[in-house]
């Protein structure tokens, strides 16, 4: 009895004890919480305005960068609030789930921003911002007259006079040079930040946030690129015949001339192939370029999801800036939660076509995860996705339903009954999706492996991206590239998102994962030819996943939803009949890319 007793004493102390650590860790979780979030959203608005008016010569929105983005790293990097969160985990276990994460988190935030090192990080935020003014203040010219990025990718979607694709391949190019001295004091400057919390270098520090090392995440995507090989190979050869003879070439190459393909990376070559009945362009040239937003909103609402706030059409920056403007604005394409809460906005330079159909459906892919994470269940620090990738394939899934024909007939974007050619759609799709992964998850993330981890010379920079580009990709420059030019760093990513494209390829992993299990078991239809309009299951299904943000493990989510843990066979099989219809076109002729990586 007296045992009893003793036990039933122990347990209610040990419950009124846990209460009180968990108590303690709540009321460090809030101050911690309100103060993040002042500053992050000072950051943010910061952030915004240096990239929606960039003023030659002007200065005051780096500044004003600079400033808030010291504040936010000098509360996020204290001592105080890192020895803080690390003595309240070491009573892990009396602490509830979300409290361990949430600490997690501020540790990790701190990594990034160390007070130990503070001058350090005043450093890496004035060279960020620096490269950031440089790279969206360039002025790419062809001939010496001034062109907009949008110029340069139309010329390589459509131009086929190959003297004109490598004048506008080089200038798109040209950025990367001035670029060079600062990704190499940037490569310095982050891999030091992060080791003053024993992180070995800037790449280890952003695979960690998947619960990964190196080792893993390098054999995760090297896995994929085996399993998509054989795909990607048949792809390669089929586009070097079919290239060769659309630009008027006699011998056909063994690797694909950069400037042959449509795309400035290499990264997308879909606009190579039209697939009669599927070309959108006649009607959406038709339309406004808010139309195309407005379109992609009417989408995600026939899903059951919200209308967007009025601040969103209020405050984004949505279209291409008109000619008179007399300043320019970051060309790339984002979505941006400001405020953690409500406060959500798109960068983009939309125009009424195909492609930017596309993009805008994947940007508010994005902003519609914001909008469904921000709940009284999940946490302020843990609104974010699953993991990183999987905000990009919540875009690109719906970028993905949104062409696929039963709903572009639905939509009144192609006429209904048109005569399509199945086998060109999946060819249009995998010169997308399955190009992009030797790009994403080969040569980015090689390179920047290669950048952080590797200490590469800064006199190997594009050797070795070529290098990768070659190997994974069997891309060639039209010319030799010698260390003059840094063909890495004009990819916008390699500067202000570093270490972390491998974001994209998970990414795309994930959607065909998610895509495969609504078309086969919500929708029951073929995966290759969906409507997802107005299904509110769909929608239910994608706010299950969008709700808890990050407060849920990311393996566990999509092992739950899908009945499966990340697997590259619903891509496979979804291409399957194409790698068959490929095989046949190449019959006779040369491979040249090994069959593995």
């Amino acid at each position: 009895m007296k045992k009893l007793i003793y036990l039933f004493a122990f347990l209610v102390f040990s419950a009124c004890s846990n209460k009180e650590k968990q108590k303690e860790a709540q009321s460090f979780l809030d101050q911690y919480t309100k103060e993040y979030m002042r500053l992050s959203a000072a950051a943010a608005e910061a952030e915004w305005g240096a990239n929606t008016k960039i003023v030659e010569g002007d200065s005051t929105n780096a500044r004003l960068v600079e400033r808030t983005g010291e504040a936010f790293a000098a509360f996020t990097g204290s001592s105080e609030n890192i020895e803080t969160a690390k003595k309240l985990l070491t009573e892990e276990s009396d602490l509830t789930e979300l409290q361990v994460k949430q600490l997690k988190k501020i540790i990790y935030i701190a990594a990034d921003n160390p007070e130990t090192v503070s001058d350090l990080v005043k450093q890496r935020i004035k060279a960020e911002n620096a490269q950031t003014e440089k790279l969206f203040g360039f002025t790419f010219k062809i001939d010496n007259k001034e062109v907009s990025t949008n110029e340069i990718d139309a010329i390589l979607k459509d131009e086929k006079d190959l003297a004109k694709r490598l004048k506008a391949w080089e200038a798109s190019k040209e950025v990367g040079t001035g670029l060079k001295t600062g990704l190499v004091n940037l490569r310095e400057l982050r891999n030091k930040t992060v080791q003053a919390l024993d992180y070995k270098n800037y790449f280890e520090y952003q695979v960690s946030d998947y619960g990964l090392t190196t080792e893993e995440m390098m054999n995760l995507i090297q896995r994929l690129n085996k399993e998509l090989r054989p795909l990607y190979r048949e792809l390669h050869t089929y586009a070097r015949y079919e290239l060769a003879q659309k630009y008027g070439q006699a011998e056909v190459p063994d690797y694909l001339p950069a400037h042959w393909l449509p795309n400035r990376w290499a990264q997308d070559w879909s606009a190579m192939v039209t697939v009669e009945g599927m070309n959108t362009d006649s009607v959406l040239k038709t339309k406004s370029a808010e139309w195309i937003v407005k379109d992609g909103e009417d989408f995600y609402k026939s899903l059951g999801f919200p209308s967007l706030p009025a601040s969103f059409w209020q405050k984004s920056s949505l279209y291409p800036l008109p000619a008179n403007a007399g300043y320019k604005k970051n060309n790339h394409a984002s979505a941006w939660h400001m405020d953690l809460q409500n406060d959500v906005r798109s960068l983009m330079s939309v125009e009424p076509n195909s492609e930017w159909h596309e993009t805008s459906n994947h940007e508010l892919g994005h902003i519609y995860y914001y909008m469904t994470y921000t709940n009284k269940d999940v946490p302020p620090l843990l609104r974010e996705g699953a993991n990183r990738a999987y905000h990009e394939a919540m875009g690109s899934l719906m970028g993905l339903a949104s062409q696929q024909k039963p709903y572009l007939e639905a939509k009144g974007l192609i006429a209904p009954g048109s005569k399509t050619d199945e086998i060109r759609s999946l060819l249009k799709e995998a010169l997308n999706y399955a190009v992009f992964i030797p790009f994403s998850a080969g040569t980015m993330t090689e390179f920047e492996k290669e950048l952080y981890a590797g200490n590469l010379p800064p006199d190997k920079f594009n050797a070795k991206w070529w290098e990768l580009a070659k190997k994974y990709q069997g891309i060639v420059p039209p010319a030799a590239r010698g260390e003059e030019y840094c063909d890495a760093a004009s990819k916008t990513h390699i500067n202000d998102d570093a270490a972390q494209y491998y974001d994209y390829a998970l990414s795309f992993i994930t959607l065909f994962q998610l895509h495969d299990h609504i078309a086969k078991n919500i929708l029951k239809q073929n995966p290759r030819a969906t409507n997802y309009y107005g299904n509110k299951e769909v929608g239910n299904f994608l706010k299950e996943i969008m709700y808890p943000g990050a407060s849920k493990d990311w393996n566990s989510v999509l092992k739950e939803k899908t009945g499966s843990e990340l697997s590259a066979k619903p891509m496979l099989d979804y291409f399957e009949p194409l790698v068959q219809w490929l095989k046949t076109q190449n019959k006779g002729r040369k491979h040249t890319l090994s069959e593995s990586v």
